[in-house]
């Protein structure tokens, strides 16, 4: 997946995409960060969560690959997608590829209904884009970094 080109900044948002396993997450640019790379998950022993320091700031591990597929984060490689919460508490989710930076279109976006959110293990996220990507659609779950953060509080 390449970053798009710019859309119109009125009718569209920026998002880091990144993938899990078969599911496409994006993170909306202005709560991003920073991405790094990522090295060994301290506290890997913990079922969902760690903890990293980033420019002498602490950042909660959350391994949605853990969460949401109850399977271990395949490799020791990767990155780790840095998202600060509207409390200022730093979120770094560790992704095996390099995250894209992508414009995303408006119209394509649609709210997960709370129903979908509550009886889902997608409930990090908010939002949804289905957007037309080659010869089919990508479906795009946009991670909501409130509910992140809630997600590590319920664990």
């Amino acid at each position: 997946m390449k970053a798009q080109r710019s859309l119109n900044p009125v009718n569209s948002f920026r998002v880091i995409v990144t993938t899990l396993g078969r599911v496409t997450l994006a993170y909306r640019i202005e709560t991003v960060y920073k991405v790094v790379k990522r090295s060994q998950i301290p506290d890997s022993n913990l079922e969902q969560t760690g903890i990293i320091h980033i420019n002498g700031e602490a950042a909660v591990i959350v391994d949605l690959y853990r969460k949401l597929l109850n399977a271990y984060t395949p490799s020791e490689q990767g990155y780790f997608v840095v998202v600060k919460s509207r409390v200022g508490e730093l979120i770094a989710v560790p992704v095996e590829t390099s995250p894209n930076l992508m414009d995303v279109s408006r119209e394509h976006v649609r709210i997960l209904p709370s129903s979908y959110r509550q009886a889902n293990r997608l409930s990090v996220a908010s939002h949804v884009a289905v957007i037309p990507h080659e010869k089919e659609t990508l479906t795009i779950f946009v991670i909501d970094e409130n509910s992140l953060l809630q997600s590590v509080l319920n664990t």
